[in-house]
């Protein structure tokens, strides 16, 4: 069995840290997306084409030919015109039943295992509030009767997690699929065709599903894996005078100094160097060349390769991007007083992020100056700067 991963699409929400790179490299405890997605399908399939546009070429260097044994075949999809017409680009080469998953979602590898047991069906998981979703609705033998997008009305909790099993007839079905009104082939649409024929089979996600549409849903899904997934690894020298509790990992070539508290799960890349006097706290996934410097303390964070954080500055729930460097003092608030979700800006619009803690979205190269203060959910553009004593109060994008 083959499987197709939609890894085209730009991805406008979750800027600014898809500007400088797709998706599917975004690092959730120090993987790309696309690993943990690879890493699922490993002994499930023996070949996987992944269908690349936005900054494909980044995506083809990470990966090369092959991963975990399994080869990989690159699929060109020159216009992102929806998941229907990125599995088009397939049609020639698949000849048997197949897989499909989106590119920026991690799934359980037993329910991918269950869905490929099946010739037509859909990967659908409960979920509280299934508005921002395309639900189902099924009946009693678990057969689709229809999938809706974003439905006015909520009939069901079924929410459409965008893994798929097909046989190549969906093929002709794409082909007579009209555009929808944002110009796309909407995958959503053959379904329903086949829904209607009465052939597709809903498989309910028993283990997790963790969709990653925005920046902040980064920090939700390395939460998560750290907290069920990582394992206790020392590579890296760590002084007698610091203090590891919990499950920790630590890359080789990386100096822990005296004075360090790292509170598991934690998991810290190569060549680092944490300390001193610096305090990790659980949640956090520190790339490879990273610094943490005298009296910093970081929380439930993500900080790409190269992120420095040299001295007396505090990060909390926030996302930091490749060669971030933070000045000292810098502070990036989480916490609302009234102790309300946090809401951010996405394409002009305020977004309910559905989190109360929330810090920074830092994008790629940002330099602050000293005695920087972030208020949450505020978003810094590549390369941009703040001057010293600086108040972010809104987005800085240029």
């Amino acid at each position: 069995m083959k499987a197709v991963i939609f890894a085209a699409g730009k991805s406008t929400r979750t800027y600014p840290m898809t500007l400088t790179r797709p998706k599917p490299l975004l690092p959730i405890a120090n993987k790309p997306i696309l690993a943990h997605q690879l890493e699922a399908l490993s002994g499930l399939v023996d070949g996987v084409f992944v269908v690349v546009g936005y900054m494909g070429d980044m995506i083809r260097e990470r990966f090369g030919s092959s991963y975990a044994g399994m080869p990989l075949d690159y699929i060109e999809q020159e216009e992102q015109r929806g998941t229907g017409h990125a599995l088009l680009q397939c049609a020639e080469k698949l000849r048997e039943p197949f897989i499909a998953l989106n590119g920026d979602d991690l799934y359980d590898p037993a329910d991918l295992a269950a869905l490929s047991k099946v010739d037509q069906g859909g990967l659908a998981k409960t979920v509280e509030d299934p508005s921002q979703y395309a639900i189902y609705e099924v009946d009693d033998e678990g057969r689709a009767l229809r999938i809706v997008e974003k439905p006015a009305e909520i009939f069901s909790k079924l929410a459409n997690t965008g893994a798929y099993a097909f046989t190549p007839e969906v093929f002709e079905i794409l082909k007579g699929v009209a555009p929808s009104e944002r110009g796309e082939i909407e995958i959503t649409c053959a379904i329903q065709a086949l829904a209607d024929a009465g052939v597709f089979r809903v498989i309910e996600a028993k283990g997790y599903w963790q969709p990653i549409a925005y920046a902040w849903n980064m920090l939700d899904a390395n939460t998560f894996l750290l907290e069920t997934s990582l394992k206790e690894d020392l590579q890296g020298e760590v002084s007698a005078a610091a203090h590891l509790n919990g499950t920790v990992a630590i890359g080789k070539g990386t100096v822990i100094r005296p004075g360090v508290v790292i509170d598991g799960p934690v998991i810290i890349g190569e060549d680092c160097t944490i300390g001193p006097n610096a305090w990790i706290r659980s949640y956090t996934a520190i790339g490879n060349g990273c610094r943490a410097g005298q009296g910093t303390e970081i929380k439930a964070s993500i900080l790409m390769d190269g992120a420095r954080v040299p001295h007396l500055s505090y990060v909390g729930d926030s996302v930091l991007g490749e060669d971030v460097n933070f000045g000292c003092g810098t502070i990036t608030a989480n916490f609302r007083h009234d102790e309300g979700n946090h809401s951010s800006m996405v394409k002009g619009e305020l977004v309910d992020t559905g989190r109360r803690k929330l810090g920074a979205i830092v994008g790629d190269g940002v330099h602050t100056g000293i005695n920087t203060s972030i208020y949450p959910g505020r978003k810094l553009w590549p390369g941009t700067s703040t001057l010293p004593g600086e108040v972010v109060i809104r987005d800085i994008e240029s």
